[in-house]
């Protein structure tokens, strides 16, 4: 098999999962505001797991799940405190696990058309200034158009850790299997042209049904950055949908063995950073790490 670096899987469920504090509009956020170590819990079963790259819980410190005047008040200490918890579970073992920020479309995820850069620039500073001090590599996910990679490698030019940009595919167009588009309608080639420009360390696909996601390796494949994949496993979501806005069904057919079966696939075609999102948790992760051998 193709060697690779193995991410870990997603956040949300899995702190349902455990039973820690989760509900709308907060969502994975609640736990890191009332029971961090739950968060941390979470990092160390993805850990055990074997995943090699751990992402801060800091998806949800955005405004639209803890609201304007927490996030005010509270976004750079609680972003902290998400890098502060990955850390520690990251440092925690005998092998080297590193810690990838998580920076979201903090506009809306899956809605490009509510992109606003000015306002974009205004909510991520503080994530940034928080999760600073505790970050291996940075890791701007479920992004929707090129336009929101472009502010973020803008914000962080002079860092000299690694950027991954991470886009979200339109998997609701009749093509889309054959012919992956970001969200915004733009081919997934733009995304890797605009990742060359911006000096990325990596170009992947996030948050996606896994038959997207090969057709998009396929595309860039011959991009010379390393391409990285780590799907959901929601049905496919109207144009219309917000992401985390309610508890979506999970597909039967991706449960560790399905998902690897898409994992050979990208390996296959290409790709060399593998993890897993929204619906994917520690037992996919363990699955993965165990076909190494």
């Amino acid at each position: 098999m193709t060697a690779f670096q193995l991410l870990d899987g997603g956040m949300g469920r899995e702190l349902k999962r455990i039973g820690a504090p989760f509900r709308q509009p907060e969502w994975s956020a609640l736990a890191m505001i009332e029971a961090p170590e739950t968060v941390l819990a979470v990092h160390r079963a993805y850990v055990a797991a074997g995943a090699e790259v751990i992402t801060t819980n800091s998806y949800a410190l955005v405004p639209f799940h803890i609201g304007e005047e927490r996030f005010a008040g509270q976004g750079q200490a609680l972003a902290d405190r998400a890098g502060q918890v990955a850390r520690q579970a990251a440092d925690e073992g005998d092998r080297k696990v590193r810690v990838a920020a998580s920076l979201p479309p903090v506009c809306g995820s899956y809605r490009p058309d509510l992109f606003d850069a000015a306002e974009a620039r205004r909510l991520l500073a503080p994530l940034i200034a928080g999760l600073a001090p505790h970050a291996d590599l940075w890791l701007a996910e479920t992004l929707s158009s090129t336009e929101e990679a472009r502010v973020i490698a803008d914000l962080l030019d002079g860092d000299q850790r690694p950027l991954w940009l991470s886009f979200t595919l339109d998997d609701g167009a009749p093509d889309a299997a054959t012919k992956a588009r970001l969200r915004s309608g733009e081919p997934v080639e733009l995304a890797a042209a605009l990742a060359l420009e911006a000096g990325a360390a990596a170009l992947l696909f996030n948050c996606s049904q896994p038959e997207v996601m090969s057709a998009a390796v396929r595309q860039v494949a011959s991009a010379a950055i390393p391409i990285g994949v780590y799907a959901n496993a929601f049905p496919p979501q109207s144009e219309e949908a917000t992401a985390n806005e309610t508890l979506l069904p999970i597909r039967e057919d991706l449960d560790p063995a399905g998902y690897l079966g898409w994992v050979r696939e990208w390996l296959d075609q290409g790709a060399t950073i593998i993890g897993g999102c929204c619906g994917i948790g520690p037992e996919h992760i363990a699955a993965i790490a165990a076909s190494r051998a």
